[in-house]
């Protein structure tokens, strides 16, 4: 990680606002006292509880872009069939002209007679030409207004279609944001049952997990030499997500003001140039590989065997991300969490980026206010 990052990291983290005290270590829990669960059975149950929520936030935010793409194709749908409809009409006013032309001369001498009784023939046969340009401008004016016809009706069953469509996935966003408050209130539940000693317990006990995972994976050397440079994108990427590190984690936010875990990896990326998808399930299937040993600042690392969180690589074995609920944009332990892999969004052919979008104020560093204060890395769910 280069130095100018690091101080912005620093800075960044200073801002945050929040200072974490050091958390007693709790290699051996003590014994619960009697009627308590141990805090390891607490620990996995909260975690689980956290998972099922994270994973039903990617749910609800997959059906959100679908229904985001659904609508744009409902609004594209219905200007088209505006304008077939407005063609249509043109059609059938210039098929009612042709109508009544066809009546009012419906007595007149046809074109063959009157060649045969003129005094020049000529003439005749110049009128003639007229009469035949008139008649294929009839036919097309027929031809414009059966292909109106066919359009719009056409035009008005995928309109239907698309709206059916829209519909059935609002049902189903609904459904799925239920599902997260399900089991948002589950986790609240279980914290608010919990006396101040077991949640302290609790907090540093998960810290402890968190360190041994974190230094096995350190001292195996997954990591590699972790001395790479990010790319230009990679760089842009996690600067706009490290000046995003103290705003609140909110499942389906994606900023400017609060972030879920995918929310902060899209935006950061969709900042940097390059698009990516907007959960964390369909970056891990859709974004190139990368082995944990060729990270690089910038890259994406997945947890979770069904892909349901996502953080930036910072360098030096930390993540930047939205961690859960209650939680903000923090620093953290890789390990925080099981690691499914890691993906690189730059390494996409040219044709599949993107622009990248203009700064805006809330991006921007906030001013630091503790200069004496460090925030400690995060300590995650297992």
């Amino acid at each position: 990680m280069s130095g100018r990052l690091l101080r912005l990291v620093c800075t960044a983290t200073v801002a945050a606002g929040t200072v974490l005290a050091p958390l007693p270590a709790a290699a051996v829990p003590e014994p619960p006292a009697p009627g308590q669960r141990p805090v390891a059975e607490l620990l996995t149950d909260l975690q689980t509880l956290y998972q099922d929520a994270e994973q039903a936030t990617e749910t609800y935010n997959a059906t959100e872009e679908k229904l985001k793409k659904q609508r744009a194709e409902v609004d594209r749908l219905d200007s088209e069939l505006s304008r077939a409809r407005l063609s249509l009409h043109d059609s059938r006013g210039a098929a009612g002209r042709l109508a009544r032309e066809q009546y009012q001369n419906s007595t007149a001498i046809s074109p063959y007679v009157r060649l045969l009784l003129a005094r020049d023939p000529q003439h005749a046969l110049d009128e003639g030409h007229v009469i035949g340009q008139l008649a294929r401008e009839r036919a097309e004016t027929i031809g414009r207004l059966v292909g109106s016809e066919k359009k719009s009706d056409g035009l008005a069953r995928e309109a239907r279609k698309a709206l059916d469509t829209q519909l059935t996935l609002a049902t189903r966003q609904k459904k799925a944001q239920d599902d997260v408050h399900k089991r948002l209130a589950d986790v609240e539940k279980l914290l608010t049952s919990l006396t101040p000693d077991q949640l302290t317990a609790l907090a540093a006990f998960e810290k402890t997990d968190v360190d041994k995972s974190q230094q096995k994976l350190v001292t195996s050397g997954a990591l590699g030499d972790d001395q790479r440079e990010p790319s230009r994108e990679g760089d842009r990427a996690l600067r706009y997500a490290v000046q995003q590190i103290g705003k609140p984690y909110e499942w389906g936010a994606e900023g400017p003001k609060t972030y879920d875990c995918s929310g902060l990896t899209s935006e950061a990326w969709g900042y940097a140039g390059t698009p990516i998808p907007r959960t964390s399930e369909e970056q891990w299937a859709e974004l190139p590989r990368v082995p944990l040993n060729e990270l690089r600042p910038g890259d994406l690392v997945i947890y979770f065997p069904k892909a349901t969180h996502v953080a930036l690589y910072l360098g030096a074995g930390q993540v930047v991300q939205a961690p859960r609920t209650g939680e903000k944009v923090q620093v953290s332990p890789i390990a925080s969490y099981p690691i499914l892999g890691a993906v690189r969004p730059d390494s996409r052919p040219e044709g599949a980026r993107g622009t990248a979008r203009p700064a805006t104020t809330d991006s921007q560093p906030p001013t630091p206010h503790n200069p004496n204060g460090v925030q400690a890395p995060a300590t995650e769910a297992r």
